[in-house]
């Protein structure tokens, strides 16, 4: 059984951080691309990050400048280090594996985390 538990979440102040964790089970790790999705409240899902086995990430452009994410293999983890939060990162957000081909779609992905609550206070 496949499983992806998100982790880190939780209510921070504007300008702070947070570190979200994503650890993944049931799964050959090296086979999957792993991603972060976020939707806000009344807002449609939303790319985030994703990661490559091979280290390789792709950020989207709305949050480039103060995320970034990680791949811990051995440890079958990602992790999204989150800076400078904003109100509006306010979201439940996502960990996700796939293997298709776009991997900002969300329909690349087979598998979802339940989801951790990032809340960011102005």
């Amino acid at each position: 059984q496949v499983q992806l538990v998100e982790s880190g979440g939780g209510l921070v102040q504007a300008g702070g951080s947070l570190r979200l964790s994503c650890a993944a089970s049931g799964l050959t790790f090296s086979a999957y691309a792993l991603a972060w999705f976020r939707r806000a409240p009344g807002k449609e899902r939303e790319f985030v990050a994703a990661a490559k086995w091979s280290g390789t990430t792709y950020i989207a452009d709305s949050v480039k400048a103060r995320f970034t994410m990680s791949r811990e293999n051995a440890k079958n983890t990602v992790y999204l280090q989150m800076n400078s939060l904003k109100p509006e990162d306010t979201a439940v957000y996502y960990c996700a594996a796939g293997s298709g081909t776009y991997y900002s779609t969300g329909r690349s992905y087979t598998y979802w985390g339940q989801g951790t609550q990032v809340t960011v206070s102005s």
